[in-house]
Formats: C-alpha cells, sequence, structure tokens
C-alpha cells in the first residue's frame, strides 16, 4: 500500500512540474515582445490605440523606414510642456490637409510612464484627438535621444522630418501651420 501511495505521489508531482513548465513557458513566450512591436496598447474610452514602444521598436518601426516616396513628421511632445500642446493643432490641421497624401505624421509623447492613464489617454479624450500617438518607454534618454539627432539637447517640442532623401530635425516650436508647412515643403521639395 505504500508503495503505490508511494506512486501516486510520484506521479502527481511529475505532472504539476510538467504543467508549471509549460504555464511558465508559455508566460514568457508571451511575455517576450518582438524588437518592433509594441510593449503595450492603451487604448482611449473613444477607442483610439496609444502603442507604447522601447526605443529599439520605435526605431524599427519609424526611424528606420525609408519608403521611397513617404515624407514622415514625427513630432516628440509631451502633455505637460505647454508649447508643445499649443502647435499640436497646427500638427493636426497640416495632417488633414496632406491626409491621401504620401505624408504620415506621428505624434510620440514623452509623457513618464506612470502618468499615461492618468494624463495622456484623459488629455486625447478631453480634445478628442484620432491621430497616430506613440509613447516611448524611455527608461534611458541619453541613450536614444542622440539617434534621433546628434545635436538634440532633449528640448520638447522637437520634430523629425525625413524621407528617403532628406532628413531635417527641429528643436523648436511652431508658431503656425503655415510655418510647419514651409519646414515640411523644404524636405518634399
Amino acid at each position: 500500500m505504500r508503495l503505490s501511495a508511494f506512486l501516486y505521489l510520484t506521479v502527481l508531482l511529475t505532472i504539476f512540474y510538467s504543467c508549471n513548465n509549460k504555464v511558465t513557458e508559455h508566460r514568457q513566450s508571451s511575455n517576450s515582445v518582438s524588437a518592433s512591436e509594441p510593449q503595450k496598447i492603451l487604448k482611449t474610452k473613444m477607442g483610439t490605440e496609444v502603442l507604447v514602444y522601447s526605443f529599439d521598436a520605435f526605431e524599427k518601426n519609424l526611424l528606420q523606414r525609408k519608403e521611397p516616396s513617404v515624407t514622415y513628421v514625427i513630432n516628440f511632445w509631451a502633455t505637460w510642456c505647454g508649447p508643445c500642446v499649443a502647435e499640436l493643432p497646427y500638427f493636426f490641421k497640416l495632417e488633414e490637409q496632406y491626409s491621401g497624401k504620401d505624408v504620415r505624421f506621428v505624434y510620440v509623447s514623452l509623457d513618464f510612464l506612470k502618468n499615461l492613464e492618468t494624463k495622456l489617454l484623459p488629455f486625447l479624450e478631453k480634445r478628442n484627438i484620432r491621430n497616430k500617438v506613440v509613447v516611448l518607454d524611455q527608461k534611458d534618454v541619453n541613450s536614444w535621444m542622440s539617434k534621433i539627432d546628434k545635436k538634440w539637447s532633449g528640448a520638447i517640442p522637437a520634430t523629425l522630418i525625413y524621407n528617403s532623401k532628406r532628413r531635417v530635425f527641429l528643436e523648436q516650436n511652431f508658431e503656425s501651420s503655415e510655418e510647419l508647412e514651409k519646414a515640411l515643403n523644404e524636405i518634399i521639395d
């Protein structure tokens, strides 16, 4: 009788550890994110997705894109930055104006990760912003800032405009959509 109880317990423990290892392996594989995929996807109440990227994934998804006919306008901003918020309507107006053309606008929020659900999402909802907003998981700003532009001091707002032929980084705030359009047209032309 003791042997069969021992055998029964051994079989149960083997099954338990086997299942536990499979669960752990599944968790590890589902938690590991491809180098180009977002780390997290947040949604506003309106259903707008906000993708949270590591810098490596952001770089692979956006900064390394060189489609021959597409120009990218990447605006670095934050909800706590007054000049950033003030210029957003100029970007939105220009994005609407260039709708259907080969110009892609991306708004990179540098809001603190701990404030995404309490500050960023409510900000987007209150202003009914449905544009493409991504967030950088910016644990070590100094490790990636120079990859955007070697001269970037870290000040925002800042805008990167590039295509397969030209690239310009503007560490400034725009005073009008016309001023922004002029900078865009210098790259497109």
